[in-house]
């Protein structure tokens, strides 16, 4: 398999205007359409879901997905909206009969109700669902969820350059048989930001970055770093265009090695949610 052949589609963006650098918005239909078989045409075969993407779903349904493994996630269940209903809901508007994975979206709640996880699994034995786990943020919840026996069939953490928390973790649930995907690869974009112009938060990288920017093809260069690791099954990335997933996937030809990282980048730097707004 080829190195990109790992690269998985990220599809917040199909449904919200999403990232720190994203200054166009929600990318329009029609280019989700072009997006999706440019894909195609580069054997990329995982598609990254969620309920809680906006319109993200009933955008995709609107294509044919039978090409993909699509992965969705759940949020925590209401009196009104329990899981079952949220998964039928995005299978129904995604036009499918099953799930690749479904993921748990907020984990930390199946820790004060464990009936969700016998929810994930029964839909496992109704063929609903191939591969169950979680989404987390941090390495301590994955921690937690493991303690209790929650063992996943897949999950999807975040990993990037500057991001390497949960790298021992990955290497272990990997050798168990678990099937690992990353995001953030880009850390949503700060990467290629002008470092003069980003917040005073975020003084600790602006010389790291403004070194990195120097190199030529750094796109591809991130992806590199990543798609490389042994223990990493698939790299979500997203994308507001069809000839930013083309530029990233070309880019790799002429990706350069990344200097060592010497110092370790803090946390709120590598946690999103931690940004100033």
């Amino acid at each position: 398999m080829k190195v990109r052949e790992k690269l998985g589609l990220g599809t917040v963006q199909f449904g919200l205007p999403y990232g720190i650098s994203n200054n166009k918005g929600q990318t329009p239909p029609e280019e989700v359409t072009k997006i999706l078989d440019i894909a195609k045409s580069y054997k990329i075969e995982v598609l990254d879901s969620a309920s809680a993407y906006g319109s993200s779903e009933d955008v995709l349904g609107k294509n044919n997905l039978s090409y993909f493994k699509t992965v969705s996630k759940f949020m925590p269940p209401t009196k009104e909206q329990c899981i079952s209903d949220q998964l039928n809901q995005s299978l129904k508007k995604l036009r499918l009969n099953s799930f690749y994975g479904y993921l748990a979206h907020r984990p930390m709640d199946i820790l004060d109700h464990p009936e969700q996880w016998e929810e994930l699994l029964e839909f496992k034995v109704e063929g609903k669902v191939a591969k169950i786990g979680f989404s987390v943020n941090e390495p301590n919840e994955l921690e937690r969820l493991l303690e209790k026996e929650y063992y996943p069939d897949l999950v999807q953490v975040p990993y990037n350059y500057f991001d390497r928390r949960f790298e021992s973790a990955m290497k272990d649930l990997k050798s168990k048989g678990c099937e690992i995907h990353t995001r953030s690869a880009f850390l949503q974009g700060v990467f290629f930001m002008n470092p003069h112009k980003l917040d005073n938060f975020f003084n600790e990288v602006k010389p790291l970055l403004i070194e990195l920017q120097k190199k030529s093809f750094l796109n591809g260069g991130l992806l590199k770093f990543v798609l490389e690791k042994p223990f990493i099954d698939k790299v979500i990335i997203g994308v507001e265009n069809e000839l930013q997933l083309v530029q990233n996937i070309e880019n790799l030809k002429n990706a350069p090695d990344l200097p060592e990282l010497e110092n370790k980048i803090a946390d709120n730097i590598l946690i999103p949610s931690r940004w100033p707004n």
